[in-house]
Order: C-alpha cells, then structure tokens, then sequence
C-alpha cells in the first residue's frame, strides 16, 4: 500500500498492556507508530506535553511499547523493534 505497512498480531495473557474495552463501541480504540529510538521519542513527546498512560516497557525481547493519550480517548502505540 504505497510504502505503508500494516501489522497486527496477537497479544499474549501476560503481556503488561492496557486491556480492550469490555463494551463494544464504534471507533477507534488505537494506532500504533514505530519509533527508531523510544527514549528519544519518550522525552520529546514528554517535552511537548504528551501524557503517557503506560510507561515504555519491553513486551517481549527486541521489543518496546509506550502508550500516549490523545483525544477522543484513543490511545497511540510507540513501538520500537531491535
């Protein structure tokens, strides 16, 4: 699709995310961006003003997520792979 990537994948029991509403709902509940270096990312996000509703963390081995808050209650995933 032009260059754009769209990944989705599975969420193991044990991982330490934020849960799905219990509800259904029309709209969205997220969307994630890949970031190359999350703590770059973190602070100037924090810099800016950004409210992080989950501190980044690994979920995994080569893999960290931070989740921010944005209107509408839609949270943005950070993702960083290495």
């Amino acid at each position: 699709m032009n260059g754009l990537t769209i990944f989705i994948a599975p969420v193991s029991p044990e991982a330490a995310i934020p849960s799905a509403p219990t509800e259904p709902y029309v709209g969205l509940d997220h969307f994630g961006l890949r970031v190359e270096n999350m703590d770059e990312a973190v602070a100037e996000l924090k810099r800016r003003g950004a409210r992080f509703t989950l501190e980044p963390r690994t979920i995994r081995p080569g893999v960290r997520i931070a989740f921010v808050e944005a209107p509408d209650n839609v949270r943005i995933e950070l993702l960083e792979r290495s």
